[in-house]
């Protein structure tokens, strides 16, 4: 930095710490050339910006962080050209600011840097990736979001300084293909080298800009609208996008429908990216993924990776309305990206797989909203950034879990038909703006008539949830709400609560609000109305009449029962009258309470003594993960429980394994597909002797003979789970076997799902080998 006289020092430190770019001027478009060279990992560039100049200044501020600026000028409407006198870098703001001499005057105008980078190793901004083809040779990928565009070109990188785009990328090697958030509209070969040029962008943020060079082959397809999709594959690995692609067609033009709002670009691409650091990225249509995100395989995709791919893939399409279209104003809204992505992926995922029942698994991402937010950390969904490079610590289960509850909670009330309209009122009025969580809620609020922004701006605003008490005295219920907090903790909280409950059949319920500390209602009407139903005498059946609330887990609260409701809602689950959803519900709030000192441990047990014979999906399910967790505080909390526990647990799934048997069924369903591998792994990791022999035996014919149908794909975490159970440092053939497999194996698939089980030993010594292994280049 040059040395500054005392004046200059002064106006200068007005930046210094400062976390937001000041107003005195705003980008229009970006006029951005980039010369990477992937021998050395670095590149050049070039950007023009046009912006107007909103009030007098000698300071241009924008963001940059590990970019050299070696030129820069500014040149105004009267086309004359002013160089900056200075040239500064605040690396700790991650800010570039341009001095004059004199005060560029309100106007429109032109700036314009030269610039050199780092093709960095740290997957974001514009990074170094490598691929295979007969040896590794490198590739270069963007990741701008949440504020890494910076490191790639100086910008005003903010969500809200929206901006188009006119991109060309210089010095491609001629065998690579460059890809970008448009169309290519020219293309020139000099040699061993080309530059592309791509079309220019609609008004959009710095974020979703994306450039990647590399060796892919693709195939593609056209959507009714017209516009070009295609999936970018590992070379010779274009069949496996085929899923993708076709689910990607289909979204669009669901999202089109249900948004009453067209994609507004010409195409999309989809692209595996063999070093990622995330699971997708929604760039403007540019998508890039993680490999085992967007590559589907026929012989080693398990039903798991297919439903994962469909869950992700819809919701970066999704993202192309909800973030790209219309975009939130600061990272602060960041839960309107993330939460609506993920509600609508289940939304698009459910019209086109129903026989997923998708929603009903809906509630693990409602449970997992649950479990982080009932932590003393937790944070408000809407959270005051204060700077944009803290955002990562935002994306997390509250964005995206409980922001996405909430949304379906809210949904739930309002009812479908004005939801839908209200989204798209919302999707037209602020499409190519931004936006903030007030102004959706006031869209919600005019097309209802219902004060949404009453009762969702304490969700947003407030940390955690209610845990709603209920009581039943001389035919009332009475409600009382508290927050809810795991590990015995207290805190103050209050909510506006929308109940819903059912009283002896789903057919007889309610909803209303709660909108107090304390409530009541009166139970007479809803009585009169069943017993009206079964024509019986109303003292016959008062035992038996159970009370459900929170119906189908949809809001995001827990529940806790007094006694008598406690014993009438547990003779409904022997009788089989609660849905799964429920059952589902009453077992992952009834583990919460326990974990919170507000149930005993014996009454959860006993609870999940009732769920023995269930063969739904979504209860075995939780009661499997439920069985896992209460290992884990039991292992260490209680004098030698162990044997004894690990019995209980296999004997509440066993006859489950018996009914699903090892092999698939011709014609089974998807969730009893994913039920398999999910018992079989249970009984692994609970050290079942007769599963741990019969596991093992399977693979060992499959490493002799890969064609072999007794291995099949969706039951190989648990085979590799017995594996490393059963191995020791003496015992350790088995374990060579598989990580020869992993090093043998193609499929991304494969070698991901042997990663996540190869720790799964209690040999101290095969785990440190394990760990070493993870830390090392082959990795």
């Amino acid at each position: 930095m040059n040395i500054m006289n005392q004046n200059e020092e002064q106006k200068l430190e007005h930046f210094k710490g400062q976390s937001r770019l000041p107003k005195f001027a705003t980008p229009h478009r970006y006029d951005l050339a980039l010369k990477p060279n992937l021998e050395l990992c670095n590149f050049s560039g070039s950007v023009l910006v046009d912006l107007s100049i909103l009030e007098s200044t000698r300071f241009l501020v924008l963001n940059s962080i590990d970019l050299v600026i070696t030129e820069s000028s500014f040149t105004d409407s009267n086309n004359h050209k002013v160089v900056p006198s200075e040239v500064v870098v605040d690396n700790d703001a991650e800010m570039l600011v341009l001095v004059f001499e004199a005060p560029l005057g309100v106007g429109e105008g032109a700036l314009e840097i030269n610039f050199t980078g780092i093709l960095n190793e740290h997957m974001k901004g514009f990074y170094k990736g490598t691929y295979v083809d007969g040896v590794r040779k490198n590739m270069a990928v963007t990741q701008f979001e949440p504020a890494d565009a910076r490191r790639c070109f100086p910008c005003w990188d903010e969500p809200a300084l929206k901006a188009t785009f006119k991109i060309t990328a210089d010095n491609i090697p001629s065998q690579l293909t460059a890809l970008s958030n448009m169309p290519v509209s020219k293309e020139t070969i000099n040699g061993d080298y080309k530059t592309i040029c791509f079309e220019e962008t609609p008004i959009m943020s710095t974020y979703l800009v994306a450039v990647v060079i590399g060796l892919f082959d693709y195939i593609e397809e056209t959507t009714a609208d017209g516009v070009r999709v295609r999936a970018y594959c590992p070379v010779d690995k274009s069949e496996k996008g085929k899923l993708a692609l076709s689910i990607s067609i289909k979204a669009l033009e669901l999202y089109t429908k249900y948004f009453s709002m067209p994609y507004t670009l010409p195409k999309l691409d989809m692209v595996a990216v063999p070093d990622f650091s995330g699971g997708a990225m929604e760039n403007y249509g540019l998508i890039t993924f993680r490999e085992t995100e967007l590559l589907h395989d026929n012989l080693h995709s398990a039903a798991t990776n297919i439903q994962r791919l469909s869950i992700v893939v819809t919701h970066e399409v999704g993202h192309q309305w909800f973030g790209n279209l219309v975009t939130m104003e600061w990272w602060t809204h960041l839960w309107l990206n993330e939460g609506f992505a993920t509600w609508v992926s289940y939304l698009a995922t459910d019209v086109l797989f129903p026989e997923w029942r998708i929603w009903t698994q809906f509630l693990e991402v409602t449970a997992g909203g649950l479990r982080i937010d009932s932590l003393e950390q937790s944070h408000p969904v809407e959270v005051e950034v204060e700077n944009a490079s803290s955002v990562l610590e935002v994306f997390d289960a509250i964005s995206y879990k409980k922001g996405s509850s909430l949304v379906r909670m809210l949904k739930e009330y309002l009812g479908d038909e004005i939801f839908q309209k209200s989204l798209s009122s919302y999707m037209k009025k602020y499409a190519f703006k931004n936006a903030k969580t007030e102004d959706l809620w006031s869209v919600l609020t005019e097309e209802s008539g219902f004060e949404v922004n009453k009762l969702m701006d304490i969700w947003t605003k407030q940390t955690g949830y209610p845990l709603i008490h209920v009581r039943f005295e001389n035919n009332n219920l009475e409600f009382v709400q508290t927050r809810f907090m795991s590990l015995e903790l207290q805190s103050e909280g209050q909510w506006i609560v929308p109940i819903t409950l059912s009283l002896g059949s789903y057919n007889n319920h309610k909803k209303f609000v709660l909108e107090t500390k304390v409530g009541k209602l009166d139970l007479s009407e809803l009585y009169h109305s069943y017993y009206t139903s079964l024509k019986q005498d109303g003292n016959e059946i008062d035992e038996k009449m159970w009370v459900k609330v929170n119906i189908g887990h949809t809001g995001f609260y827990r529940v806790k029962y007094d006694s008598t409701l406690t014993a009438r809602l547990r003779k409904a689950i022997q009788d089989k009258c609660l849905s799964p959803e429920d059952k589902f519900g009453i077992l992952d709030d009834t583990y919460a309470l326990c974990e919170a000192g507000e149930e005993s441990i014996l009454s959860l047990l006993s609870l999940m003594d009732l769920y023995r014979d269930d063969l739904d999906y979504l209860v075995l399910s939780r009661l499997i993960s439920v069985c896992y967790n209460v290992a884990k505080i039991l292992k260490d909390a209680i004098y030698d429980p162990w044997n004894h526990l690990n019995q209980f647990f296999i004997d509440l799934i066993i006859s489950s394994s018996e009914k699903l048997g090892v092999e698939p069924v011709s014609g089974e369903s998807h969730l009893n597909t994913m039920l398999r591998e999910e018992v079989f792994m249970a009984l692994a990791t609970f050290s079942h002797k007769e599963t741990h022999e019969e596991l093992k035996k399977r693979f060992q014919t499959y490493i002799n003979d890969k064609n072999t149908s007794v291995f099949p794909v969706d039951i190989r975490k648990a085979a590799y789970i017995s594996i490393m159970r059963t191995s020791s440092a003496l015992e350790r053939s088995d374990f060579d076997s598989l990580l020869k497999l992993y090093r043998e194996a193609d499929a991304v698939q494969e070698k991901t799902r042997i990663l996540s089980c190869i720790a799964s030993s209690p040999e101290s010594d095969i785990v440190t080998e394990v760990l070493n292994l993870m830390f090392s280049n082959e990795i």
